[in-house]
């Protein structure tokens, strides 16, 4: 692995942890074995550069899985169920749920930065789509298809902070079982 996607998987996994602001550059430092200058010659402006790096890092892992899944399963009902089980059996494995979020550092950079703001809601955009994408399969409408895709975003998103508040898979778990309730199409 070269130098630069070292220090973004890192950084990634710093961020997600322990949120932009709970680390410093001393510590992507020290966990990536790089000095300062290294740093600086792959990200010149900085922390937030390297921020809005890992934020389409991020994003290209998370809409591939997406993707992956999607396709596989016939229905939305179906792959969405699949997509909030595996989230909800990550967190039981590790604890956490990494790689699938960018709500903790939307709430703490969103008002500081705009790039960081725009990364995040170029992100959450593309989720969307794919969500919409699958229920106009589905038989939706554009329209009915953009409003259901905008409320399991909203959902699963809040069902994961949920899990990392109340420290239990179960609010995925649940929704796992209602939100494909609401997609069915009559």
């Amino acid at each position: 692995m070269d130098t630069k996607s070292l220090i973004i998987e890192i950084s990634t996994n710093l961020f997600q942890k322990k949120g932009y602001l709970g680390v410093g550059i001393n510590e992507i430092l020290k966990e990536c074995n790089i000095s300062k200058g290294s740093l600086y010659h792959h990200f010149p402006n900085g922390k937030e550069q390297l921020l809005i790096a890992c934020l389409h890092s991020l994003n290209t892992i998370i809409i591939s899985d997406m993707k992956e899944i999607f396709q596989q399963y016939p229905t939305t009902q179906l792959a969405t169920q699949t997509m909030i089980e595996k989230l909800a059996d990550q967190y039981d494995r590790d604890g956490m749920i990494t790689g699938y979020t960018f709500s903790s550092i939307v709430s703490e950079m969103g008002s500081l930065s705009e790039p960081v703001r725009n990364a995040c809601a170029l992100s959450f955009q593309k989720i969307q789509d794919i969500y919409t994408y699958k229920l106009e399969e589905d038989g939706f409408s554009e329209q009915t298809a953009l409003s259901l895709a905008l409320m399991m975003t909203a959902t699963i998103e809040g069902g994961i902070m949920l899990c990392l508040t109340k420290n239990t898979s179960e609010p995925l778990r649940t929704i796992s079982k209602g939100l494909p309730q609401l997609l069915s199409y009559e």
